[in-house]
């Protein structure tokens, strides 16, 4: 399967070092219940073309890194910067059409199509005025072009609605590649969907980084992250705990565990 290899409108593919990741000394706002800042002095740097999962237990604060590439948590210490731009108001603009983001559960219209909720992906490089009687016919084709790639064809025209778990997913990634990225976040990607759905997700996701998108998810199945991500990142209580290969991820998790009831 090739996954949108149309390298005249897909920047990731041509480009090279513009997608490194630098994470430094973050922190959020400290949080009541959990006795603690979500993200508690994070550091970590993701180079251009790298698979990587972000692994941990609920509350250790996967999804808020994630968010936080893309600005969408404010941070109260430390600093982002993806390839020397400061994730800051002013430049958010800029990272967002360089960043890619699915959303878990997709975040997508569910009375729209398919392919009018991949066109929403255009949104962001669109001005009002070339929206307002409806998008350009090279966004339209573009958008016909991602979903019958992804093996979506015959359901370009069907409500979101009517589609399986497995096909609402992969309209978000139609829906996120349509900006041309540079890099994926992937929020539980396979959150809700059943074993054979989960792996063609993630095996969409290992076709677009063979083509060079850098990928970053987060992940609760370690069998998912062992088989597809080239790195493990392991956050323990808003800290990295453990950043390397995805080996004998069971073992580290429980050696975590351990370390957390004594």
């Amino acid at each position: 399967m090739t996954v949108y290899s149309q390298t005249s409108t897909n920047s990731y593919l041509s480009q090279s070092n513009v997608n490194f990741i630098e994470c430094c000394h973050l922190q959020t706002d400290y949080i009541s219940s959990l006795q603690r800042p979500i993200l508690n002095g994070i550091n970590c740097q993701i180079n251009q073309g790298e698979f990587v999962v972000l692994l941990g237990l609920n509350g250790a604060g996967k999804s808020t890194l994630l968010k936080s590439l893309v600005g969408l948590v404010p941070l109260v210490k430390g600093e982002i910067q993806i390839n020397g731009v400061s994730v800051n108001n002013q430049n958010l603009p800029q990272i967002r059409r360089d960043v890619g983001m699915l959303f878990q559960g997709g975040g997508l219209i569910r009375q729209l199509s398919a392919i009018d909720n991949v066109l929403c992906g255009r949104l962001a490089v669109r001005k009002t005025g070339q929206t307002l009687f409806g998008f350009p016919q090279r966004d339209r084709i573009l958008a016909g072009e991602l979903l019958t790639q992804l093996g979506l064809k015959e359901q370009a025209y069907q409500k979101i609605s009517k589609l399986s778990g497995g096909q609402q997913q992969r309209v978000a990634i139609a829906r996120a590649l349509i900006q041309s990225p540079q890099i994926l976040l992937a929020d539980e990607p396979t959150t809700g969907l059943d074993v054979i759905a989960s792996q063609q997700v993630m095996a969409t996701l290992a076709e677009l980084h063979q083509q060079g998108l850098t990928i970053i998810t987060v992940l609760h199945d370690l069998a998912l992250a062992t088989e597809y991500a080239q790195r493990a990142i392991i956050l323990d209580n808003g800290k990295v705990v453990y950043d390397g290969k995805c080996e004998n991820l069971p073992a580290k998790f429980s050696d975590m565990r351990e370390q957390n009831l004594n």
